[in-house]
Parts: C-alpha cells; sequence; structure tokens
C-alpha cells in the first residue's frame, strides 16, 4: 500500500511539472520549402552540324544576241554541313553560320533556236554564308536568315544527231540568299532542325568548248534561282540550361 501512494504521488508530481518544462522550451522553427526551378533552353555557343535534303532550280538560257533559248527545271538531292555560333538575350537569338553542300539537281530542255539541241545544267555544290536572327520559346527556335550564297554548275549543249557536245568547266557564282527554320533542342547539347532557303542567282555568261577536242565553241548566259529544303542535326558547345526562379 505504501508503494502504491509513492508512485501515486510520483506520478502526480510528473504530470504538474511537464507541462512547466514545455513552456520554457524554444518555439519549434519553420523551413520554407525550396523555390521549383524551371530549367530554361540557352541556345548560346558554337555548334557543328549535318544537313540533308532537296532542292529544285530553274536555269534560263540566252544568246549574246539576246535570243531566247529556252529555260528548264531541275530537281535532285543536297547533302553537307553547316558551322556557326549563336548567342541569345532574353527569347532573341542572333548568329552566324557557314554551310557547304554537295549537290546533284539537274535538268534539260530542247533548245528554242536549235531545235535538234539539247540544253543541259547540274548544280554540283552551293555555300551559304549567312546571319540570322530568331525567337526561343525555351527549346524551341523560329529563326530567319540571310546572306551571300555561292554555285557550282557545269553546262553542256548536244546534237544528239550529230553526236557532237560542247561543255563548260565548273561555272561559280556568286549571288544572294535568304531562308528560315525551326529547330527543336531535344538534349542539353542537340537539337534538330527543318529548313527553307532560297538563292538568287543572276544570269552569266558562260564559255563553251567541244568535249572531243577542247576547242572554244561559243558563249551563252545563263542563270536562274534554286530553291532548298533540308533537315538538320546540331551539336553544340556551350549554353547549358539556365535555372529560372
Amino acid at each position: 500500500m505504501k508503494k502504491f501512494l509513492l508512485g501515486t504521488v510520483a506520478l502526480v508530481a510528473l504530470g504538474v511539472a511537464a507541462p512547466a518544462v514545455a513552456a520554457d522550451l524554444p518555439a519549434r522553427t519553420y523551413t520554407k520549402a525550396p523555390a521549383y526551378v524551371a530549367a530554361v533552353y540557352d541556345w548560346s555557343g558554337f555548334y557543328i552540324g549535318a544537313n540533308a535534303g532537296g532542292g529544285w532550280f530553274k536555269d534560263n538560257w540566252n544568246s549574246l544576241g539576246g535570243f531566247d533559248l529556252g529555260s528548264h527545271t531541275g530537281d535532285g538531292a543536297v547533302a553537307g554541313g553547316q558551322i556557326g555560333y549563336r548567342w541569345q538575350t532574353g527569347t532573341w537569338v542572333f548568329g552566324l553560320e557557314a554551310q557547304g553542300d554537295w549537290a546533284d539537281l539537274k535538268g534539260d530542255h530542247d533548245d528554242t533556236f536549235f531545235s535538234t539541241r539539247s540544253d543541259n545544267s547540274k548544280l554540283k555544290a552551293f555555300g551559304l554564308f549567312t546571319g540570322q536572327i530568331g525567337y526561343a520559346w525555351n527549346n524551341a527556335l523560329l529563326y530567319a536568315k540571310g546572306g551571300a550564297a555561292v554555285t557550282s554548275t557545269n553546262y553542256n549543249v548536244s546534237f544528239p544527231i550529230a553526236g557532237v557536245t560542247a561543255s563548260t568547266n565548273d561555272v561559280t557564282k556568286w549571288g544572294a540568299t535568304v531562308g528560315a527554320g525551326l529547330e527543336y533542342g531535344f538534349a542539353p547539347n542537340w537539337s534538330i532542325a527543318v529548313e527553307y532557303d532560297h538563292i538568287f542567282i543572276d544570269r552569266k555568261d558562260v564559255d563553251f568548248a567541244f568535249t572531243a577536242t577542247g576547242i572554244y565553241s561559243g558563249t551563252l548566259r545563263t542563270g536562274g534561282d534554286t530553291d532548298l529544303v533540308t533537315a538538320r542535326l546540331n551539336y553544340r558547345w556551350g549554353g547549358p540550361l539556365i535555372p529560372r526562379f
């Protein structure tokens, strides 16, 4: 009985002391959860890539005397690469790029002045040197480009009945280009794009020589614009994801 009374007294004393001890403890502190961080894609940095696709062109032919010799369209495949640099400020993206492609765009027509002659052309390569301006929605980029273009084309005329052919060396022509593209970054340093380009090339005098002998056979004026559609894959250095709070 004595032990029971002592235990009861101890429990009562503990119950009275507990609120006093709790009152002396410091107030509980609450830690604010860290703010959510959204990753923003950054398009800045050097990049290098490959492209492939197709194109078409129109080639207009005239004699030096001004006679219209007709025209033809041609088409075919292109493939090559590009290298450039972009820098981003806010949602705007600016860049410089050099692109070089091999091409196999060719076409022909029956000459309107010499009915037995076939006029042929083949665009073999081109280069684009452009500036870019674009608008980015995180990892999606819509851009426009413009600058200078250079093409390399081979021309020949043939008289199938006579078995005579005259051709040119590869003719280099300079012109202008404009284009636009839509690019998507599917990884921090990788992106894919689809791009359209238009190349403006004026007519130019080109010298022909007989294929069999190499003797000069005459001069004609040729030229025309080219359109290109390519798919592109780029790898970029730099430009890590930017944290946005």
